[in-house]
């Protein structure tokens, strides 16, 4: 099970984490991975002028954005899975 984890601290809900959630929602139902990630709401993961930040497992990863959530998830959720 691959854990999921996207800030929603203030910064991070400033440059748009609910729509990151949202995205993430879709991807996971698109690819029918409900049974292999765990996602979750994180309230601080400390890279407040970086975000948005995710947390994958055990790494971070900063800069999401609408734009480039496609990207991220292919290069950090599907290829891993794999």
């Amino acid at each position: 099970m691959m854990n999921v984890n996207i800030c929603v601290g203030s910064s991070c809900h400033i440059k748009g984490s609910h729509d990151i959630i949202q995205l993430a929602k879709e991807a996971i139902t698109k690819y029918n991975l409900e049974d292999k990630i765990n996602l979750s709401a994180a309230f601080c993961l400390g890279k407040c002028t970086d975000g948005v930040s995710i947390k994958v497992n055990d790494e971070i990863i900063c800069g999401v954005s609408k734009e480039n959530f496609p990207d991220f998830f292919q290069s950090n959720i599907l290829s891993k899975l794999q």
